[in-house]
């Protein structure tokens, strides 16, 4: 690997003695590894549904490495949403930032939603996660992300940071800036970004990086927590942006970060992960709002009145063994059942409110792929499950019909965790596996 010489004569003064292992590093494979997602699945289950073994990772409680897998993303495993494919210290940001059950998290730059499916699974379904991406291809990347990873409690955002925090100024307890870096941690991994590196690189993205934490200081409640992270070496685009933040924002602090993995910054406070630390390349700064940000943040008031949900809800209780006890919205035909708590949602581009539940059609609702995906089996009344290797669920991932006894909506399950559904009848299934996520 042909690294820049500007960039390692600046390793090598940032390192000093270590710079002769950092540089060794490279001659090694990146690390590669997968993170449980504890809404769907646990570790039991994903070591029988993965062919390769598991290896604990010190950055997050549901991070391994998996040094042996090839072709993550062909794996029914995958499909089901029992894990998201990452390098393993990328899980080091979300440690750091620590979401919890109720609370309101903002994750400003989320595609394609690695960090963002990690914060889903520590809130397990509860409060309001708001993921936001400014390019709106990879905001549909991030979308079907959540989906796949049954993530019922979050809004889906394309809007630019500036727009979307001043419109939700002071409405989250915790808000992730994982910054649009020169990506410098990421060359092991992915060495066609070594092309894309110049030697002014840091300096242009640090300045991007400073805005947008202008802009996420706004979201942030009085005694909330503002994590910023990059996957970057760059002292430029790490300690200095967040030193010149502070000199310019005396309504926030720097707070230690007490973890085990990766080693102090600069600073004395940030923490840094390098290739000698067991990552690939990772810095994060944690920092809490002490000064006064009022929110006047409006609730959504356009969920549908008790009559207007009956056929909705009905469909639900037809498919389900658990109550609806969520709000419904209109969004054109499509149905969406919504978090508990949620803002206006106008003018902030969002592309979805919670998890849709189905789309009308004349007089009937067919029931929404994501509405199974963020279902557990028991939850289901009506259920085929299937191995991993069995011939029978391939052929249901390339969407075609399969054998089934039952009659109506049925979920398809593998090794217990629900994959899809579809809807049964002469003693076939026919498929209602979304055609743009279907094998070859």
């Amino acid at each position: 690997m042909e690294l820049p010489e500007t960039f390692l004569r600046r390793m090598q003064a940032l390192l000093g003695a270590e710079f002769g292992d950092f540089l060794e590093s490279y001659s090694r494979p990146a690390y590669q590894g997968v993170r449980l997602n504890p809404l769907k699945c646990d570790l039991d289950t994903l070591r029988r549904a993965l062919p390769v073994p598991l290896i604990s990772a010190p950055f997050s409680p549901f991070g391994y490495y998996a040094p042996e897998l090839r072709k993550p993303g062909s794996l029914s495993a995958h499909r089901a949403g029992m894990f998201y494919s990452q390098e393993p210290s990328a899980a080091a940001p979300v440690t750091v930032l620590d979401p919890k059950p109720g609370e309101r998290v903002l994750d400003l730059c989320a595609a394609p939603g690695g960090k963002a499916t990690q914060i889903a699974g520590l809130m397990r379904g509860e409060g309001l996660l708001w993921a936001n991406e400014v390019v709106r291809e990879r905001a549909n990347a991030l979308l079907s992300n959540l989906e796949r990873l049954g993530v019922r409690n979050s809004v889906i955002s394309c809007c630019h940071p500036q727009r979307l925090c001043e419109g939700l100024r002071g409405y989250f307890d915790r808000v992730l800036v994982d910054a649009p870096c020169s990506g410098e941690g990421m060359f092991r991994r992915e060495p066609e970004g070594i092309g894309e590196w110049a030697p002014e690189s840091p300096a242009a993205c640090a300045q991007r990086q400073r805005r947008i934490l202008e802009s996420a200081a706004l979201a942030v409640r009085e005694g909330g927590v503002l994590v910023y992270s990059t996957c970057t070496f760059s002292r430029e685009e790490n300690e200095d942006v967040v030193a010149a933040f502070l000199r310019e924002h005396p309504e926030f602090e720097p707070l230690p970060i007490n973890v085990e993995f990766g080693r102090p910054g600069f600073d004395g406070l940030s923490r840094r992960v390098l290739p000698m630390d067991g990552g690939e390349g990772h810095f994060m700064a944690k920092l809490r709002r002490i000064g006064e940000n009022p929110c006047r943040v409006r609730r959504f008031d356009r969920a549908l009145n008790e009559k207007q949900s009956r056929p909705a809800r009905a469909l639900y209780e037809s498919l389900f063994a658990d109550p609806p006890d969520f709000p419904l919205a209109r969004a054109g035909s499509r149905l969406l059942a919504l978090p508990g708590e949620l803002p206006a949602l106008g003018g902030l581009g969002v592309l979805r409110a919670g998890m849709e539940l189905g789309e009308e059609r004349g007089n009937r609702i067919e029931p929404a792929h994501g509405l199974f995906m963020s279902r557990q089996k028991a939850q289901c009344r009506q259920a085929l499950d299937f191995s991993p290797e069995d011939p029978a669920l391939a052929a249901f991932f390339r969407g075609e019909e399969i054998d089934c006894a039952a009659t109506g909506y049925t979920a398809v399950c593998v090794c217990g965790v629900t994959a899809g559904f579809g809807k049964a009848s002469g003693g076939k299934l026919k498929n209602r596996y979304p055609k743009g996520l279907r094998s070859p």
